[in-house]
């Protein structure tokens, strides 16, 4: 074990109120590819006839609705995906009382398999789809095993309930994210480069003295942190 882990593992102990704030880093290790990577789904040459943002973004799925489908349920949607070594520690120090809240960008509901309770999915899920039309929810099934573009029994199509590029996140799960933030005694950010406005500006609202960042890259918050360890997030967890 680091001196860097034993740190963490100390604070850990010592502190009551952690609030997880979580990227694409912590789905990695359960074989769920992030973006922006060499691994990254922006990076692996699937042969879709648009980059990957472009088909993410929410005038593409107004104006090309059958190929963002394709997209998202060949790319997004990754049932077969089990929770790792991060989502299951996250879960039992919030069964200890010590975790209050987990702060996600990720969409893939691992951290709720995991059994964690209190999740702010600030991207929303693919779990959750509702018709735009009516407002019915259906669950994720609807979506892989609908032909084309999904629709509801009124006639509606199924969105999925995640925020596409060009769309505002959710305010009622933003100010729950920030109170939480705000109240926390331990700050523990993991798996995400902290690039990505407006989450990451989420960082801003921690007074504390306990920011630690799990990143096996840089980020540009490093300079504020009190504690950087450099290695992979599950191999981090699993060891405190």
């Amino acid at each position: 074990m680091t001196e860097e882990i034993r740190t963490l593992k100390s604070w850990v102990e010592e502190s009551e109120h952690i609030v997880f704030f979580g990227g694409a880093g912590v789905s990695t290790e359960s074989n769920i590819p992030d973006f922006r990577s060499d691994e990254g789904i922006y990076n692996q040459g699937y042969k879709f006839p648009y980059p990957a943002e472009t088909m993410l973004s929410h005038s593409f799925y107004k104006s090309h609705t059958e190929e963002f489908f394709d997209f998202h349920r060949k790319m997004m949607i990754c049932t077969w995906a089990k929770p790792n070594a991060a989502h299951l520690k996250l879960a039992e120090l919030e069964e200890r009382g010590k975790l209050k809240a987990v702060v996600t960008q990720n969409i893939d509901g691992l951290h709720q398999m995991a059994g964690s309770k209190t999740v702010y999915e600030l991207h929303g899920s693919v779990y959750r789809n509702y018709c735009v039309k009516c407002g019915k929810f259906h669950d994720v099934n609807h979506v892989l095993e609908a032909r084309g573009i999904p629709l509801c029994q009124c006639g509606g199509v199924v969105k999925p309930d995640v925020v596409l590029y060009e769309e505002m996140l959710d305010n009622d799960t933003v100010e729950n994210a920030v109170s939480s933030i705000r109240k926390c005694d331990m700050l523990i950010v993991g798996g995400t480069s902290l690039s990505v406005y407006p989450a990451a500006g989420l960082v801003d609202y921690y007074k504390g003295k306990k920011l630690v960042l799990i990143n096996k890259t840089a980020t540009p918050y490093d300079g504020r942190a009190d504690l950087i360890i450099r290695d992979k997030i599950g191999e981090v967890f699993s060891q405190i």
